[in-house]
């Protein structure tokens, strides 16, 4: 799903500028000082308005990498089919 994975660099690009593409889809929690709980937060709030949809506030813990929330929208999208 490139436009999806599209939408979500962008995403990830509001949330942390300065980042090329190659640089969002590799990053997590523990490899970005800046990361945080607050951009956690901030992210997820930026997902739910991009893809129109409620991220469960007890996944989020679990959503510290490019790939967790990729891996997250994918079941999310499965689901909805």
């Amino acid at each position: 799903m490139p436009e999806q994975e599209d939408r979500l660099i962008r995403c990830f690009a509001s949330v942390f500028p300065g980042l090329t593409p190659e640089e969002i889809r590799q990053t997590n929690s523990e490899s970005m000082g800046i990361w945080d709980s607050l951009s956690t937060v901030t992210l997820a709030a930026v997902i739910e308005e991009e893809f129109n949809l409620e991220i469960d506030p007890d996944v989020l813990p679990q959503l510290n990498s490019f790939d967790a929330f990729r891996t997250y929208l994918d079941r999310m999208s499965s689901a909805q089919r």
